[in-house]
């Protein structure tokens, strides 16, 4: 007696011949778990084919209307059903050679053997249902997968916004003991990351510069507060000592180099007051000895010193701005970078009127006035 497992199998039969199909229905019979669907040609087969759910389809060859060998043709070679198995129904042997060629899985000879049929039928119902199985474990797998990744993704995301919450911050820290406005980070970070947009580099460095540079005065928290808070003019020994917050926050960014940010930051903090012509400061570099990032950083800082309203100076039209950065092509800035702010200047100007100076934002000389 054949043993089979409780899993519907369904088949679909496909004969010209009534007598045929309804000794395949005869064959499994005795079994309640077989539900078989009877089509009368590859036509009528194909059209039945999505509501049969079919394991398993039985193929007669020699058919009117569509042959079998054309229908197996169509079936292995659709996306959705090409995976049913197929065993093939014939006495011929030189139809079974150009049934395998078209992807046959298996064969049957005529007159049939009721206990073979039942067998494999069987054996290929259960290898597709196994089939099935697995590709539906696999799909659950890349979801998850797809799901844990979105996660970490979140994460990573949500990492990196908050270092450049925490470098804002930092660069905040630096800024009010300055004399600079609210927005001035927030205003040259961007322009820095579009600067090196603009430059070439893909999404992840231009993230990495908008993250980075506003650490580009870190420097300053280490400048005295008789120095950095002068309103006047700087004598020659005043700025010196100034000039050292490019080495200060080299130094207080240093040993970080498995994180791209602080790495990036301490780049830009030692290099961004280094000029073209090599006359700049820390160590006087010249042309492309100085970093991209600090070339950029360089051209954004100045551009929102000079352009924005300080409690020493007022803001300087755009024209006088510009005409003062152009002075400074290929002595204090790299031409070819100069080139791309210039060439854009609109997209920089929109990001200057997104974020303006608020006036009501105290400034650390008000809030020392009003301790006082």
């Amino acid at each position: 007696m054949i043993e089979v497992t409780m899993d519907t199998i369904n088949i679909l039969a496909v004969d010209d011949e009534p007598f045929n199909l309804d000794l395949i229905e005869l064959a499994f019979m005795d079994f309640a778990n077989v539900n078989i669907t009877k089509a009368f040609n590859g036509k009528d087969a194909l059209e039945k084919l999505p509501d049969s759910h079919a394991n398993v389809i039985l193929l007669d060859l020699r058919m009117p209307i569509m042959n079998g060998l054309d229908t197996l043709e169509i079936l292995k070679n659709d996306s959705i059903f090409s995976k049913i198995p197929v065993i093939v129904v014939t006495a011929n042997s030189e139809e079974k050679h150009k049934a395998l060629k078209l992807g046959a899985n298996d064969f049957l000879s005529k007159p049939v053997d009721t206990e073979e049929l039942i067998l494999r039928t069987f054996n290929h119902s259960q290898l597709h249902k196994s089939q099935q199985k697995l590709e539906e474990l696999n799909q659950n797998l890349d979801e998850l997968v797809l799901q844990k990744t979105l996660k970490l993704q979140e994460a990573l995301n949500f990492a990196q916004e908050t270092e450049y919450e925490i470098s804002l911050r930092l660069g905040k820290a630096s800024e009010y003991r300055d004399l600079e406005t609210g927005m001035h980070i927030k205003r040259m970070s961007r322009y820095s990351a579009l600067l090196g947009k603009l430059s070439g580099m893909d999404a992840d460095e231009e993230k990495l510069l908008l993250y980075s540079s506003p650490l580009h005065d870190i420097g300053k928290i280490g400048i005295p507060d008789a120095i950095l808070l002068k309103p006047g003019k700087l004598d020659n020994s005043e700025f010196e000592l100034m000039k050292q917050h490019s080495s200060i926050g080299g130094l207080m960014l240093s040993d970080g180099d498995r994180f791209p940010i602080i790495k990036a930051g301490k780049i830009i903090a030692t290099q961004h007051h280094e000029k073209y012509d090599g006359t700049g400061y820390p160590n006087k570099l010249h042309g492309d000895e100085i970093h991209i990032y600090a070339k950029i950083v360089a051209i954004a800082d100045v551009f929102d010193a000079l352009s924005s309203k300080r409690v020493y100076k007022a803001a300087f039209p755009l024209e006088k701005t510009l005409a003062i950065i152009e002075e400074g092509r290929g002595t204090h800035f790299d031409p070819i970078v100069l080139d791309l702010f210039f060439n854009n200047i609109d997209d920089f100007l929109a990001i200057k009127e997104a974020f303006p100076d608020c006036e009501e934002t105290p400034h650390i000389l008000n809030l020392i006035e009003e301790y006082r």
